[in-house]
């Protein structure tokens, strides 16, 4: 009785062994090559986009959205072309391209605004700066709120809660401190989950 469970066991042990290995050569032995857009974090090394000076982002960003970075997938890896063609990596090939996420700015500077509102807040000279004159007036007049209004100001311009008042974004190191808003709407539930 033991010994009949004993080879039940081996075999059954012995079965679920061919099975990985069986799963695992299929996956590496796999006819159909996915295509380079489809390669997962890790298999592929996006190139940094070029800067622009003035306003600290892509110069390619139009509409919240930069095109043509080169993504250069890591080397033995194979993948299809956009053409349909496959292609095995070395590592120094471009294999794609993609698009990154950018900011509209339109020359208010972070560094400048906190500096304002640090050193000459109690003039409203960050809310003249940012757009704002009849805030900024009201500051002026009341010694920026007798001093609280000033404190509340810097806090809430050195969070980058407060903006300038044409509703773009703060002009910010490329590599700099900069806030994402994270916001929940009624889209948020509905887009589907990637599956992995």
């Amino acid at each position: 009785m033991a010994s009949s469970q004993l080879v039940c066991l081996r075999s059954g042990l012995w079965s679920i062994l061919f099975y990985c290995v069986y799963s695992h050569l299929k996956i590496i032995l796999a006819d159909e090559v996915e295509s380079c857009d489809n390669l997962r974090l890790g298999q592929y090394l996006c190139k940094d986009p070029k800067i622009d000076e003035a306003t600290q982002e892509p110069e390619t960003c139009r509409d919240t959205t930069a095109w043509a970075v080169e993504c250069l997938p890591a080397p033995n890896i194979s993948c299809r072309l956009f053409n349909g063609t496959e292609f095995k990596f070395s590592g120094e090939e471009v294999g794609f391209n993609k698009t990154i996420p950018c900011r509209n700015v339109s020359g208010y500077s972070y560094k400048v605004a906190v500096a304002l509102s640090l050193f000459l807040g109690w003039l409203g000279a960050d809310r003249f700066y940012l757009g704002y004159p009849a805030l900024g007036l009201l500051k002026f007049c009341t010694v920026g709120f007798c001093g609280i209004g000033t404190l509340i100001d810097f806090i809430l311009i050195a969070m980058q809660i407060v903006g300038p008042a044409d509703g773009s974004n703060y002009i910010v190191d490329y590599y700099g401190a900069r806030l994402t808003r994270l916001s929940i709407t009624n889209q948020t539930y509905r887009k589907p989950h990637l599956s992995l």
